[in-house]
């Protein structure tokens, strides 16, 4: 590091030529739509746009737990949002989420529809609307209701920070690195002890703290994310977590979310969209293929 020209920042700054990073094509420091393009709405009460990115998984996670349960309103349908082609910015989807990130939900169920964006919001806005999978009692609420915001605030140092100068920059830089991995190592030892004494993140049971955190830092511990940084930050390490990783990995409603919306990976693995239950059986990018 010692080589590199130091950087001098302006006084005041302005938007420079493309860095050549991951997503640099489509980043801008303003806000609001693009393009004019409505969103579509299928037959369901819930109209989910997405994509199968850790935030875009919480959300059809918990609605294939919900219909597991019995909560036939908990049907949906998902539709693609492809955030490296720019669909974030047309007109409909920033009417649904004015920041312009994946997930947004339109719930059309009552008399005018809801929207609901930010994915932790969406987690308790579909708990709450289906009294699942977040406790009734006081003390159990509020601990669940501190992880899922622990989540929020925790995971953009992993995504955006570790995440993104590890795998998604132009260029490797030790300090940055090195900054962010000791906060995501922080970060897993701070569940791993959590977890040393509760099945779950919140206690005894599986709520939407689990659902939020597991697939940014589950998934992690799985080596499913940036390339071999489960070998970098050494994942094996925290015993705990991986034991809560590989359990809920075996759900099968997790397995199923994990499917929808992805575009990415086998293509037994890539649900595009999903508009009904059956479409886990016929509608997987390996059928659609073979149908071709």
């Amino acid at each position: 590091m010692a080589d590199l020209p130091e950087y001098v920042p302006p006084a005041v700054w302005v938007p420079g030529k493309a860095n050549g990073g991951a997503f640099a094509n489509i980043n801008r420091p303003t806000a609001g739509a693009r393009f004019d393009k409505d969103l579509p709405v299928g037959k369901h009460p819930l109209q989910l746009y997405s994509l199968a990115t850790p935030n875009g998984v919480k959300v059809t996670v918990l609605l294939e737990e919900l219909l597991e349960l019995g909560h036939t309103g908990a049907e949906y349908d998902a539709w693609l949002i492809k955030i490296g082609d720019g669909d974030q910015f047309g007109s409909g989807f920033v009417a649904a989420n004015p920041n312009s990130k994946i997930p947004a939900l339109v719930d059309h169920s009552g008399a005018e529809p809801v929207r609901v964006f930010e994915s932790g919001a969406i987690l308790l806005y579909l708990a709450e609307k289906f009294g699942a999978f977040l406790p009734t009692e006081s003390k159990a609420r509020t601990e669940t209701l501190s992880w899922l915001f622990w989540q929020m605030g925790s995971a953009p140092f992993v995504g955006g920070g570790f995440g993104h100068f590890y795998a998604y920059a132009p260029a490797k830089f030790e300090y940055p690195i090195d900054r962010f991995a000791m906060e995501t190592k922080r970060q897993l030892d701070v569940l791993d002890k959590q977890l040393a004494d509760n099945e779950f993140i919140a206690g005894s049971e599986y709520t939407i703290a689990d659902i939020a955190i597991w697939p940014w830092y589950g998934a992690l511990a799985k080596g499913w994310l940036y390339n071999d940084a489960a070998t970098f930050l050494s994942v094996h390490e925290y015993k705990n977590l991986q034991r809560w990783a590989n359990a809920i990995a075996e759900r099968p409603a997790v397995q199923r979310g994990r499917k929808v919306n992805r575009v990415f990976g086998d293509l037994d693995s890539q649900l595009h969209e999903r508009h009904d239950a059956s479409d886990f059986l016929t509608k997987t990018q390996d059928k659609l293929n073979t149908q071709g």
